[in-house]
C-alpha cells in the first residue's frame, strides 16, 4: 500500500500552472519535523503536487508558513536531460489537503478591503444609473419646507 500522511508548514507559496490538456497542477514544498529521543529536532523537506480542483484550491488559499495536513501517495519520476544524465524526483501526490492554521491575517484584511471596495463601486454604479430627471437635494434639505421649521422660527 502506498499511502503517506504528513503534517508540516509550507516552505514556499504554491506555484499553479495550467497544462495544455486543460488540467491544473500546483506544486509546493512542506517541512516536517522529526523529534529524536535526546530532545533534538531534525527538519525534513517534501515536494507536494496537487491536481485539478484541489490544485486550484491550494493555489488560491495556501501560502508560505501555513500549517497543513496532507494525505496522498509517494511517486518517483525519472527523466534524461539534454546531456544524457538521468534525474529522479520523489514527490507526494496529494489527494487531500487540510489547512490547520487557517488563513493569514494579512490575507483576510486584504480580502475584506477588496470586498469593501467592490461594494462601494457597486453603490457608485447604482447611483450613476439613477434617473437624471430626479432633482438631487442639496445638503440633505427637503424640497418642501416642513412645519416644524416655521414653528421654531415663531417661538
Amino acid at each position: 500500500m502506498n499511502k503517506v500522511l504528513l503534517t508540516g508548514r509550507l516552505t514556499r507559496d504554491p506555484e499553479m500552472r495550467s497544462l495544455a490538456s486543460g488540467k491544473n497542477v500546483t506544486q509546493f514544498g512542506i517541512a516536517t519535523n522529526e523529534y529524536a529521543a535526546n530532545g533534538k529536532e531534525r527538519a525534513e523537506y517534501h515536494n507536494v503536487v496537487t491536481w485539478d480542483r484541489l490544485a486550484e484550491i491550494c493555489g488560491q488559499y495556501l501560502g508560505k508558513g501555513q500549517q497543513v495536513a496532507i494525505e496522498g501517495r509517494i511517486q518517483t519520476r525519472s527523466w534524461d536531460d539534454d546531456r544524457g544524465q538521468r534525474h529522479w524526483k520523489t514527490e507526494v501526490v496529494a489527494s487531500n489537503v487540510e489547512m490547520l492554521s487557517g488563513r493569514k491575517k494579512k490575507d483576510y484584511e486584504a480580502e475584506t478591503a477588496a470586498d469593501a471596495l467592490a461594494i462601494q463601486a457597486g453603490a457608485l454604479s447604482e447611483a450613476s444609473s439613477a434617473d437624471a430627471s430626479e432633482p438631487i437635494p442639496a445638503d440633505g434639505a427637503e424640497s418642501e419646507p416642513s412645519d416644524e421649521g416655521s414653528d421654531a422660527e415663531a417661538a
